[in-house]
């Protein structure tokens, strides 16, 4: 009898194979929870207060939201980057790539921070109205998240110069990349919702 082996090459993933572990899936899941509980309480505001909820995305400054979400969809080209140079044992460009989204991150929060003064500028705070107190928690609730993302990008950059990941273990780079490409889902989710609608 003849027992048929497979030997997966470097950059191919087995067949089902789920990236990072089942604790990092539990994590992304509750986190995404969360940000599902209060997408209700915002469409539920806005179907009770259609006209606040109406005038309100056309307040905000649309220019830095875009520049978000463009700039976090590129951050998770880099990391996916990371993790496929990581697949092929190739630890230099998984050091950049992984360099590349702590930047990304770091800007994101730059130009939030630079949006939170705009919105000052024009007398736009928590209290101007209900629209406007559910888009600084939930924008403020994305931005922790981001910072959380940087921390934990910044960690499995430290593992990949250390040495620790290679092309036949990297499961914390996996489980690090699944969170940073949650927090870019939920922003894309997000920006469409405060922004535009």
């Amino acid at each position: 009898m003849t027992i048929l082996t497979t030997t997966a090459s470097p950059g191919s993933s087995t067949p089902g194979h789920t990236p990072g572990n089942p604790a990092v899936w539990v994590f992304v899941l509750s986190e995404m929870s969360e940000f599902a509980f209060f997408f209700i309480v915002f469409l539920v505001a806005k179907i009770l207060h259609p006209e606040l909820f109406s005038k309100g995305p056309a307040q905000l400054n649309t220019l830095a939201g875009l520049a978000n979400t463009l700039l976090l969809i590129t951050s998770s080209w880099f990391v996916a980057n990371a993790v496929k140079a990581t697949r092929f044992g190739q630890r230099q460009k998984t050091i950049r790539w992984l360099m590349l989204t702590i930047a990304a991150g770091v800007l994101y929060c730059v130009i939030k921070y630079l949006e939170y003064r705009w919105n000052v500028q024009h007398g736009i705070s928590t209290r101007t109205n209900l629209f406007f107190s559910l888009y600084y928690y939930l924008a403020f609730n994305h931005l922790l998240h981001v910072l959380i993302g940087i921390c934990v990008i910044s960690w499995a950059l430290l593992q990949s110069w250390l040495g620790v990941y290679d092309s036949t273990d990297y499961q914390g780079l996996e489980g690090a990349a699944t969170y940073w490409h949650m927090i870019d889902l939920m922003w894309i989710l997000l920006f469409p919702m405060l922004y535009i609608v």
